[in-house]
Order: structure tokens, then sequence, then C-alpha cells
């Protein structure tokens, strides 16, 4: 996602040097898009060459498979799946402030159409610093996550955020520096959960309904969390007409996001194979704890 955002705000930047005014609103905008198509072969030239993970070549192999995965996932690691997906929610949401274009919009639009009028580049190149903040927090919060936990680390995600939202909007009026600063704090926070996600997610559910159980609790959050934050957040400004507003409506979803963290149980290193699955040892491992579990809840 960071990566993304830098070639995002990077591309941005250019066109809007290189086209200005008027001319990035008749033709620079579709120069990104058309440059897009790209992705579409990196994208598939990496589902071709992919492998699968020894695990998933495990369970086919043992035909192991639910028949009807996401139903089973519903019926009986629903619970798991909405905790999963509520502790995604926050990071989804404050995300899409930058990723969803809320920031860059208010600072770059004319002052004469409610924006702070700041120059659009300067505004893609601040968004790009904090997006490279952004990469590299996830990348040291992937490795702190393998050393104190997943939980631990989701829940110094949300004293940051939570802390970073009242700011953000005071940073932003004060100038580009303020949109770098404002962006770059949320960008730590946003590292802190996105670094472990990943691998909290693949341990909270059995090998058998992992990649339904996975995909769909991604798909809820994302969509509670951040596919319509931009939106709410523009009708939450009009209606209320201060940004206050807004800074309530991230600090709820921190909130949320962290009563989901407490709930859901730490797996840390917990055997992602199908066999330890059946052994009905999954359901109750806890790290550390050294007494047999006692069934499969």
């Amino acid at each position: 996602m960071p990566l993304g955002l830098i070639l995002a705000s990077a591309m941005l930047a250019l066109m809007r040097a290189v086209a200005p005014g008027d001319a990035f609103l008749e033709w620079g905008w579709r120069i990104p898009f058309l440059v897009s198509v790209v992705l579409i072969v990196v994208g598939f030239v990496v589902r071709r060459t992919v492998q699968e993970s020894p695990v998933f070549e495990e369970i086919a192999e043992a035909k192991a498979e639910q028949t009807a995965p996401v139903k089973n996932v519903f019926k009986v690691y629903g619970g798991l799946v909405v905790l999963a997906a509520l502790t995604f929610a926050a990071n989804n949401g404050i995300g899409y402030m930058t990723t969803g274009g809320f920031i860059q919009g208010m600072a770059s639009r004319p002052t004469d159409q409610g924006g702070l009028g700041y120059d659009p580049v300067q505004v893609q190149l601040a968004v790009l610093g904090a997006s490279v903040v952004w990469f590299a927090s996830t990348l040291f919060a992937g490795w702190l996550s393998d050393r104190i936990g997943r939980k631990r680390t989701f829940l110094i995600s949300w004293v940051i955020l939570g802390i970073s939202v009242f700011p953000l909007f005071p940073l932003v009026q004060s100038g580009v520096g303020g949109v770098f600063l404002g962006c770059a704090l949320l960008a730590l926070g946003l590292g802190f959960s996105y670094g472990p996600q990943s691998a909290w997610y693949a341990e909270t559910f059995p090998a058998s309904v992992r990649f339904s159980g996975v995909s769909i609790a991604y798909a809820i959050g994302a969509i509670v969390g951040g596919a319509f934050a931009p939106t709410i957040a523009q009708a939450l400004l009009q209606s209320f007409g201060t940004t206050w507003a807004v800074v309530a409506y991230l600090f709820g979803l921190v909130l949320i996001s962290l009563v989901a963290t407490l709930l859901l149980r730490e797996r840390k290193e917990i055997p992602l194979d199908i066999e330890f699955e059946r052994s009905g040892k999954w359901a109750d491992y806890v790290p550390g704890r050294t007494e047999e579990p006692v069934g499969t809840r």
C-alpha cells in the first residue's frame, strides 16, 4: 500500500508540474490512468509465477479443503471474521485520508472552493514523503511483531493513531510542511498495524478455511473502515463546518479497532499446517501455555 501511494503521488506530482492548472483538468489526469496499464502486465506476471505456500499445497494434496468454505467460515468462525475485520477498520479508514485523496484535496483545492490553496505539486510531494515513512514503519512493525507479538504491535498502532488524529488538521492548515508532518504521523501509526496484519490474519484462521477467512475479513474491514471514509469525512465537514467532526469519526474508528484487537486472540508462531488443525489443538492454542488444550471450540 505505501509503495503504491509513493508511485501514485510521484506520478501526480509529475503530471501537475507538466500540465498545471486547466491543462491537468483537461488531459493531464488521464496520463496516470493510461500508464497504469503497465500494472496489469505486472499483475499477470506475478499471478503466473508466484508459487502456492507449502501449507496450501499440503491441504490440496490431502484434499482437506472445505466444500463450502464461505458458509463454514461464517457458521463456525463468524466471530473471528468480525473481530479480524474490525481490527482493520481504523487502519483502512485513516489510511484512506491519504490514499483516498481527502487530505490532498483539502490542501490543494483553491480557497474559493473550500480548500487551502497550496501548490498541488508540493502537496503530492509531501504525501510521497509520508508514504516513505509508512513503508519503513510497515517493515519495522512486521519485524517487531515477530518479537513482541501481533496484538502488542497493533496496540502500539492504535495509541499512535489515536494521538495523531488530533493534531492532523491543525498541522495540515499550517502549510505544506504541516501536510507532510500530519500525514507522516498517521503513516507511522498505520505501519504498526499494517506490518503484522497478514501474519495475524493467517494465524487467526485454521488451514482448511484460511483463504476464505482472511479474504472475507480483509474485505469487510476495507468496506467498513475505508471504502466510504473520504465520503463520510466530507459529509461531516459540510454538516458540522469543522474538521473536529472528522477527528471524532477517525478517533471512533480507532476505539472500535482497539476493542477488537483486545478481544482477538494472539496466536503468534502457531503451526499453520492442516495436521495441527486436525489434532484439535488449533482452537485452544495460546502462546506460552503449557497444558494440553481442552477441545475444539
